[in-house]
């Protein structure tokens, strides 16, 4: 089972009130497959282990679009209810140095 990073969304994992992520990548994931959840894959520093966080979530439908295609109802989905969508955009370009534009892997999953 492969690990994916939830950094900057850790406490929505947590508390399930995530369901969907983009992500640049991720280009082989499909429907079914299980994935866990961690705090950190990458860049961890010596003696540091990845952290799980809960238990594997399942992959309901993959898609790729361009970032700008978010809507309210996914940046909700994001664990982002207070964020519109041009403001979770920026927050996107800006932590990831990326376009407006640029395609992205919409992955919404269930926690099983």
């Amino acid at each position: 089972m492969k690990n994916m990073s939830f950094f900057m969304t850790t406490d929505q994992v947590r508390n399930k009130t995530k369901t969907v992520t983009r992500r640049f990548g991720w280009l082989k994931v499909k429907p079914g497959n299980l994935i866990q959840p961690v705090v950190k894959g990458m860049g961890l520093k010596l003696g540091e282990k990845v952290e799980n966080i809960g238990g594997p979530i399942r992959v309901v439908s993959v898609r790729r679009e361009p970032l700008c295609n978010i809507d309210k109802a996914d940046c909700i989905r994001e664990g982002f209810p207070d964020k519109t969508p041009d403001q979770f955009i920026h927050m996107l370009v800006w932590h990831y140095q990326c376009g407006r534009t640029d395609e992205v892997t919409r992955i919404e999953f269930e926690y099983v």
